[in-house]
């Protein structure tokens, strides 16, 4: 296989400074899009939706630290052992991270979002408007393990 070379399209501004697991759903940030690269017009029509789905990248995980085989997922053995690709953790291969957050507002370059589980400095690669037709079709089906895990992901915030 070869090589993919990406570009930052923008930067997290705000937020969060230190990486945590949980309580992201109050966090209020701004993703700055890159103005050598982008004019307002790439953001034109963007404010008309009410979530945006984000590609970011996990900068500050070591290459050491990447997983390529399985573990449990936070390192609790109560859960099952799971290869990295059956889990949303940071220290995937690659090292990316996909988020839906909710659209406050535009201003400018500053896209104003709530709920981006993405610390500040975090180099974006990708925005798209969430769209429900791109959402799953049919039933969803997860193990128990997850749901335990994500119970607290989205509660609480900045106070955290």
């Amino acid at each position: 296989m070869g090589e993919v070379t990406v570009r930052p399209v923008a930067r997290v501004v705000g937020g969060r400074e230190e990486v945590r697991d949980d309580g992201w759903g109050s966090v209020a940030a701004v993703i700055r899009v890159d103005g050598t690269q982008f004019t307002e017009e790439a953001l034109y029509g963007l404010a008309e939706f009410s979530h945006l789905e984000v590609v970011y990248h996990f900068d500050r995980v070591p290459e050491g630290k990447v997983e390529s085989g399985a573990r449990h997922p936070r390192g609790n053995t109560d859960w099952p052992l799971v290869g990295i690709f059956a889990q949303r953790g940071k220290n995937r291969p690659n090292r990316i991270g996909v988020s839906r957050c909710a659209l406050v507002r535009v201003d400018g370059l500053d896209l104003h979002v709530t709920g981006l589980d993405a610390v500040a400095g975090t180099p974006v690669l990708d925005i798209k408007p969430y769209l429900a037709e791109f959402g799953p079709r049919g039933e969803v089906r997860q193990p128990a393990w997850s749901t335990e895990l994500m119970r607290a992901y989205y509660e609480g915030g900045a106070e955290r």
